[in-house]
């Protein structure tokens, strides 16, 4: 079998890790199908070709209807047209086009989740998928019309429409249809066979797309909102006390112990954090970051868990089992674990952002000798007093965007689709609040920098200060009013690409 080398990655069973889904995301491997893989996947097909030509028993979708309609038997001479006909009727979302950095882990996804021999596809379909993977053929995807159970069937759908010529794609810059794909690549619309178009449309790759992106970029802003809380904290003149590792040992949640160690780590070789303190203790968006951060960390690396199954699993409908001579319909396409995950992440993410956003406040506040709005003449400047209204903003809507999705069900399907996890609606939710957070650590990067200017001679810890240097290159310090919105935009792209130490 062949395995990632350090150019291409394989689709294999090998489990993918985080690390695997990060350098996908970020486009660094063009993906490859092993040799396992495509010999599970022809395997399958097979099995799957001889069972129809010797059976006459139906089953579900491949010479059935589907939902409600699997009591209507299809002929043979029509299996094909079945199919076709299933991704063109279910092709039917609407609201914005999902960002080409899902829909490219969709198809990646996809090709996984049909990689490992259950569904019953073409090799041919597989690898259409792979080479659009190779060449960035995005499908235009919108972002609403899946309930998160059957799959995300509209999303997957509208992916699946350019592999038979039909919908849009986004290809070198331009939006084309399926026809011009076809012809600019010389790719001939494939014909689907029985079962295949619904292998395409059953699946979470959807939520599950969306759910990595969140998971690595939750990841990613935890690691800053220590840095930059332990920034806000040396600005604000806080006290080291409560990152003591005693008072965790009393208290040992995992992510608890973690953030306190980290940012008594951060501060390492502080000035500020040594000097004699006037007050005896600190609000709590300051003294109990390890506790809120902590908390967020533990649902992160649960959340993190839940993913990763996901992604290393079938979930389309039904089941092909050639081994076992079976084919079993059952529900691997409900999104109730992603539902439930996503919903728990998106509260976990908002905290970071409520924390962060009073941290803001109490910087700008005119406390511990700092100036109010960190400027030196206020009045004539308003200085840093508006970004705090923004970041206020953003974690108002984060709170709502928190309300949980997977409580909702409705039904479908003339009620043989009876309970939904509406996954596809946390996903989306998640999605946003990650976004929005990014720009409330960098409103808070902007005061924590801003305010340390007022410290000086004293300086924070070597590590800190080395980061501040590096933020300055691309906003610097505020002598007197600017539009400030310039400075917010440029934080938040910092905060995307800076690299942290580990």
């Amino acid at each position: 079998m062949k395995t990632q080398d350090a150019m291409v990655h394989y689709i294999s069973s090998k489990p993918l890790t985080l690390q695997d889904l990060a350098l996908l995301h970020a486009g660094k491997l063009p993906v490859q199908l092993s040799d396992e893989a495509r010999d599970k996947i022809v395997r399958c097909r097979e099995y799957l070709d001889q069972k129809l030509q010797s059976s006459t028993q139906s089953i579900y979708g491949i010479n059935t209807g589907f939902g409600s309609l699997y009591n209507k038997n299809i002929s043979a001479d029509q299996l094909e047209q079945l199919q076709e006909n299933l991704v063109m009727s279910h092709a039917c979302g609407t609201g914005p086009e999902v960002p080409p950095e899902i829909v490219k882990l969709m198809i990646f996804l996809k090709i996984q989740s049909l990689a490992y021999g259950y569904s019953g596809v073409q090799l041919e379909t597989v690898n259409r998928l792979a080479e659009m993977f190779n060449k960035d053929v995005l499908p235009v995807i919108y972002e609403m019309g899946s309930l998160g159970a059957s799959g995300d069937l509209a999303p997957l759908a509208h992916l699946t429409l350019p592999i038979i010529g039909l919908g849009e794609a986004h290809h070198e810059g331009k939006r084309r249809t399926g026809e011009e794909i076809g012809k600019a690549l010389h790719w001939s619309p494939l014909r689907l066979q029985a079962k295949e178009g619904l292998a395409m449309l059953n699946g979470t790759q959807f939520m599950s797309a969306y759910g990595a992106w969140c998971t690595l970029h939750a990841h990613r802003i935890l690691k800053l909102a220590n840095i930059i809380g332990a920034l806000s904290l040396d600005a604000f003149d806080g006290r080291i006390e409560p990152f003591l590792p005693q008072v965790h040992t009393i208290r040992p949640h995992a992510g608890q112990m973690r953030v306190a160690a980290k940012v008594k780590e951060l501060l390492q070789g502080s000035e500020l954090i040594l000097q004699a303190k006037k007050h005896v203790q600190d609000p709590y968006s300051f003294r109990c970051i390890p506790q809120v951060h902590g908390a967020s960390a533990d649902t992160i690396d649960y959340v993190t868990g839940v993913f990763l199954v996901e992604v290393n699993s079938v979930t389309d409908n039904p089941n092909v089992f050639p081994e076992e001579d079976t084919i079993i319909s059952a529900g691997n396409f409900h999104g109730q674990p992603l539902a439930l995950a996503l919903d728990f992440l998106a509260i976990a993410l908002a905290e970071l952002g409520s924390i962060s956003e009073r941290r803001t406040y109490q910087l700008i506040a005119g406390l511990r000798d700092l100036p109010n709005y960190l400027v030196a003449n206020p009045g004539i400047h308003s200085g840093l007093m508006i970004p705090q209204y923004t970041a206020a903003s953003l974690v108002s809507q984060n709170k709502q965007l928190c309300s949980p999705a997977s409580v909702d069900s409705i039904v479908s399907s003339n009620g043989q689709e009876d309970h939904v996890s509406m996954g596809a609606n946390a996903a989306t939710k998640a999605y946003r609040i990650v976004n929005n957070l990014y720009s409330i650590l960098a409103i808070e990067l902007l005061t924590a920098a801003q305010a340390l200017m007022f410290r000086r001679p004293l300086k924070t810890s070597p590590y800190l200060e080395d980061f501040v240097d590096t933020f300055r290159k691309t906003v610097p310090f505020i002598e007197e009013d600017r539009v400030l919105h310039d400075d917010i935009k440029k934080a938040e792209e910092f905060l995307k690409h800076w690299e942290p130490a580990s």
